[in-house]
């Protein structure tokens, strides 16, 4: 913690260490200044009250201007190890090359315990370090003040605050056993919450009439977690109550004892006021240790939560070379060849985890250069599977992906993508303006409006965009408020289709690229849209290296080469000419396909 404090700001830290220092001291000196001046005005003979006089005033001037001071310093801190703390998280996050992690239940979970490790969050293991030094020096100068008056009292003191502290850590770590247990509790509870204020299910919702019942599965689990709380605090409160007690006890004996002391000379007025001033601030020292203590503790599991993540390797083994008995492992990676021969997918089987069922078993597949391949199945059949392995998300669990025979885990993950324009089925809609949405398909050129439009004309986007309010620099996202909250212009909410085709032209920025895959790039268009992008494509794919993933085979006919997939294996290959004559599985899909349209044709043609 000290370490991340130094990082946030050298000097901000001395600076906080200098107002520690200082503000530790002032309960003692005004213990000390308090007392001389009551006995100089006891002594008959006030002569002496300048010093004490001036002494108060400067520490009651401190005592003003340092909490604000502090407060300055604190939130200064807060705002640094809030950037420091995020940079550390996104750079692990974005170091990650794959997938698996952020399809695992366990990993979201912890990450999201790591977002909230904050400034804020953080401030009692970091500000609050100063808290406890400051704490730590006033606790002790008023323990050498208690003893010098009495080192019995000082003791007991003392000695009373064990059970504090004792209480205190054993129900905090009560506190986080139950934010634990919890946890899935929590996650269903905000689950039913943000289904019933998400835009997106908004409509089913209002449909379906699911809004009565959503509230009441949300308030279910709230209530669980609320008598888990209630709980807890009834035990705290009966604990702390307690605890109260015995401090009140051992204040009050200590001044039954100064007063009595002071009847019988041993200690002056001064002194009496002194002690109780010194079992008061160090009562209120010590309580306000042990809150320190207890939440540092809260802090320290979220700064747990934050090291394991950030101090995660690569889920992505890095690139590796064969090797023989002789010679030493090495881990080069190796400069991947421009495409010239194809890629090979060689007895490849993969699963997403040991439980789960293969998704691909043996797959054998080659991607000839220059050629489009289309690959076809049914929902589940492994093709998207496929492309994840070919962008190296995942890495096979038996069997080897070649590119020009070079192993593609012996590239680096961002070289071997580089070399790709992809169009995933999930494509992702950003609450960016059009030419943004379109240009992170290549951030180099993400200024360049010329590529960008060429790219929008290629996927038959251009008119779409140049009919908006603002053209390329319409913002496409209703989520951002601010003075053009209401301007019909300040933003735009596209269509599925139109979506589509801005998602499209993303993958043709990348269009002189080795290889091309497009999965599903027509499905949320209407027939004249698919067939004018399809027609588009066609043209594009002539002579390039592509890879084509549709349900509709009617849009995959004229491809080089169709493979067929089925519960993660190949079994049909061949031409589409091929295919139909076989009479196989492709076939039969491709007359049902064929039916319905020629039904659907005659329906419209008939009176």
């Amino acid at each position: 913690m000290v370490s991340l404090c130094w990082r946030a700001g050298p000097g901000l830290a001395l600076s906080q260490l200098a107002v520690t220092v200082v503000g530790g001291t002032l309960p003692m000196g005004a213990v000390w200044m308090t007392k001389l001046l009551i006995d100089e005005l006891a002594s008959g003979a006030p002569g002496g009250v300048l010093l004490p006089v001036g002494g108060l005033t400067v520490i009651g001037l401190a005592s003003g201007v340092l909490p604000h001071l502090t407060a300055y310093q604190q939130a200064e801190s807060e705002r640094r190890l809030d950037r420091l703390m995020q940079d550390r998280l996104y750079t692990a996050v974005n170091r990650f090359q794959g997938l698996s992690r952020f399809e695992n239940p366990a990993f979201l979970d912890r990450l999201r315990m790591a977002t909230h490790a904050t400034g804020g969050a953080l401030a009692p293991l970091t500000s609050g370090l100063f808290d406890v030094g400051r704490n730590a020096i006033t606790l002790a100068g008023l323990l050498v003040t208690l003893a010098v008056l009495s080192p019995l009292m000082a003791g007991l003191v003392a000695l009373a605050a064990i059970p504090a502290l004792v209480a205190r850590m054993a129900l905090e770590k009560r506190r986080m056993r139950m934010f634990a247990d919890q946890s899935a509790t929590a996650r269903r509870q905000l689950f039913y919450s943000s289904l019933i204020t998400d835009v997106q299910a908004a409509k089913e919702v209002r449909l379906f009439g699911l809004g009565d019942f959503l509230k009441a599965r949300m308030f279910g689990e709230l209530s669980a977690i609320q008598a888990g709380e209630r709980r807890l605090d009834r035990r705290e409160a009966l604990t702390q109550s307690l605890l109260a007690t015995l401090s009140a006890v051992v204040s009050g004996a200590g001044l039954a004892w100064a007063v009595y002391a002071a009847v019988n000379g041993r200690l002056t007025l001064g002194d009496v006021t002194a002690f109780a001033a010194a079992v008061a601030g160090t009562q209120g020292a010590l309580i306000a240790m042990v809150e320190n203590a207890a939440n540092a503790r809260q802090a320290l599991s979220l700064f747990d939560q934050h090291e394991q993540v950030t101090s995660l390797p690569d889920d992505l083994p890095p690139p590796r070379r064969s090797v023989t008995e002789t010679e030493t492992e090495t881990v080069t990676a190796v400069a991947l060849p421009a495409l010239r021969r194809g890629i090979e997918v060689r007895d490849v089987w993969f699963r997403y985890d040991e439980d789960h069922p293969w998704v691909l078993r043996g797959v054998d597949l080659t991607i000839p250069h220059g050629a489009s391949v289309a690959l076809v199945g049914l929902n589940g059949a492994g093709k998207s599977t496929l492309i994840k392995l070919l962008c190296r998300f995942y890495d096979p669990c038996r069997g080897t992906i070649l590119w020009d025979g070079v192993d593609i885990r012996e590239v680096p993950p961002a070289e071997l993508r580089d070399r790709m324009g992809v169009l995933f089925q999930d494509y992702m809609s950003y609450d960016l303006t059009a030419a943004e949405n379109i240009g992170v398909g290549e951030i180099g050129v993400l200024a360049d409006r010329a590529r960008i439009q060429a790219a929008a004309e290629m996927a038959d986007a251009h008119e779409i965009v140049q009919a908006l309010p603002r053209g390329y620099d319409t913002m496409l996202s209703r989520i951002f408020f601010g003075p053009e909250e209401d301007d019909p212009q300040a933003g735009v909410v596209l269509s599925g289709g139109q979506w589509q085709r801005l998602a499209l032209a993303r993958a043709m920025l990348r269009e002189h690229r080795d290889l091309l895959i497009l999965d599903e790039p027509s499905s949320g268009l209407d027939a004249r849209a698919e067939y004018e992008v399809h027609r588009r494509l066609r043209e594009h794919r002539a002579g390039r290296t592509s890879l084509l993933v549709s349900h509709r085979l009617g849009a995959v006919r004229d491809a080089d080469l169709i493979v067929v997939l089925d519960e993660g294996r190949i079994v049909e290959r061949g031409t589409h000419d091929d295919l139909t004559a076989a009479g196989g599985g492709y076939a039969g899909l491709f007359e049902i396909q064929a039916r319905g349209y020629r039904e659907d044709a005659d329906v419209r043609r008939s009176p």
